[in-house]
């Protein structure tokens, strides 16, 4: 796999970072086992904290590759240390149900003003669809059928994200079943689908998240713009902030944080200061996505991604460093 090929790869990342830290390497001697989703727009913030945890001295595994589900499951069980992929609210169902706080611990945030909802192509929206309730309307929901079955298709979620949880609940909650048609499956077919359909003047509804490379592609506010819904209303009776800029959005407005056991924790102390103090501003996570997007999806691009970033970071990369040095002492 995309990941497991580059381990090899990340000493050439590491030699880039200063000399000043090679005598303090609190880390030596410990394996790092991580635990990651098969997506190659999530290496990127994983290699830039493999690479300041080898600068700390720790080894990396082969990384293992599983749905977001089956990552808290992992780390829950003890087959795994850590994750950079936890969504705080989209996925606190998955870290409860893997032993919650009695095992893990959420650490830092590593990303904030993590993004879903729903969007449709500018020209639908001037028109007046608005509001994801617009499209139980059927004459409205008809501008969006792609198939011919008279509902509107819907781009939809990945069973396993987590995601579809919320939309399959929202579909029932607002009365849209017999409508909109939830289409499930390989998300970047799916998308590049309709990022086609859209340059060819065709309405579009789709539902995506940032950061990630769509909103590059399809840019909120210029080629699209996100729909509200209704009212707010999560699976479970959950509640949480989901309005972003003045309009409800139906997800949770959320961050990126790093899930690890409690007992790597409690055994690194260097590895959990890092991740405690670990940020990655979410354009720059977004921008990467779009390079990958663009043809640059080798792993050698992405160790070069990850070089850049640390040089054009370099005082905020070192200042983790330094405090997961203090840490250990």
């Amino acid at each position: 796999m995309l990941k497991t090929k580059a381990i090899a790869a990340f000493a050439a990342t590491t030699m880039l970072t200063s000399v000043a830290f090679a005598s303090n390497k609190p880390g030596e001697g410990v394996t790092v086992r991580p635990v990651m989703a098969p997506s190659v727009e999530e290496i990127f913030q994983h290699r830039i904290l493999f690479a300041a945890l080898e600068d700390l001295g720790y080894e990396i595994a082969d990384p293992q590759e599983v749905e977001y589900q089956t990552i808290h499951l992992a780390l829950g069980t003890g087959d795994g240390d850590f994750t950079a992929v936890h969504w705080n609210k989209l996925h606190d169902t998955f870290y409860q149900e893997s032993g919650g706080d009695d095992v893990l611990e959420k650490v830092g945030t590593l990303i904030d003003g993590a993004l879903q909802g729903y969007l449709v192509n500018k020209s639908a929206y001037d028109a007046g669809v608005q509001n994801l309730g617009d499209l139980k309307n059927p004459e409205k929901a008809k501008l969006f059928d792609a198939d011919g079955d008279g509902k509107a298709d819907l781009a939809g979620c990945v069973p396993g994200w987590g995601c579809e949880r919320v939309i399959e609940h929202q579909l029932d909650e607002f009365g849209l079943r017999d409508t909109i048609a939830h289409n499930q499956g390989a998300y970047n077919a799916i998308i590049a689908d309709t990022i086609a359909r859209n340059a060819a003047g065709e309405n579009v509804l789709y539902y995506t998240w940032t950061p990630y490379w769509v909103s590059g592609a399809l840019v909120p506010g210029e080629d699209v713009e996100w729909l509200a819904v209704p009212y707010s209303s999560l699976p479970d009776g959950a509640t949480a902030e989901t309005t972003f800029d003045g309009k409800d959005l139906g997800f949770a407005v959320d961050s990126i944080r790093v899930v690890a056991t409690d007992d790597f924790l409690n055994a690194n102390p260097a590895a959990a200061k890092l991740f405690e103090v670990a940020k990655i501003d979410i354009n720059d996570i977004s921008a990467q996505n779009k390079m990958v997007s663009d043809g640059e999806d080798g792993s050698d691009d992405i160790d070069r991604h990850v070089e850049a970033w640390i040089e054009a970071n370099r005082e905020t990369y070192n200042s983790w460093l330094e405090a997961a040095q203090a840490a250990a002492q």
